[in-house]
């Protein structure tokens, strides 16, 4: 073997399982929460969660908060929405973070003031505004006994809008 035979051979015999094994490092599971937190953080930062609530298991969103317009206005803009949302936490139990805060839509039309004050109409739709967010993912080594992250993207709600209905011509 020549010189250069000899170190691609130790290229490929060490340094690429050593690089490749910190792509994919292996964690303990008292270790992955650390780890995906500082993976966030150092890689894909995360906004700040909204205040959310834990709805009880089964049960619907409350009704479309019209009588809120006759207020003072509230001062954060998923109140003062047109097309209002509220936010309810959501868990993924294999993903970082576990919990996260999505929006849900409160209204199926969007709230306009008419000649009797606001109302709900549904010449317009309250439509999720969403968008693509990145989790770690836990997913087992090949011993079986840890785990390494993969990042996965996940689409979230985020907000809602109003819009104009779709009509069977589009």
């Amino acid at each position: 073997m020549d010189l250069k035979q000899v170190i691609f051979f130790f290229v490929g015999l060490v340094v690429v399982p050593v690089w490749t094994c910190k792509m994919n490092r292996c964690y303990e599971e008292h270790e992955l929460k650390d780890a995906a937190d500082r993976k966030l953080r150092t890689h894909y930062p995360q906004k700040a969660e909204p205040h959310a609530v834990s709805p009880a298991p089964g049960s619907p969103p409350p009704a479309c908060p019209v009588e809120q317009f006759t207020q003072n206005p509230p001062k954060h803009i998923h109140a003062r929405s047109l097309s209002p949302w509220r936010y309810i936490l959501v868990t993924m139990e294999d993903h970082f973070p576990s919990t996260y805060a999505e929006a849900q839509c409160l209204c199926s039309g969007c709230i306009l003031i008419g000649e009797n004050g606001p109302e709900e109409s549904y010449d317009y739709n309250s439509v999720p505004v969403i968008q693509s967010r990145v989790f770690l993912k836990k997913e087992r080594c090949d011993d079986g006994n840890k785990y390494y992250l993969t990042p996965v993207n996940h689409d979230v709600i985020v907000g809602c809008t109003c819009a104009r209905p779709k009509t069977s011509s589009q």
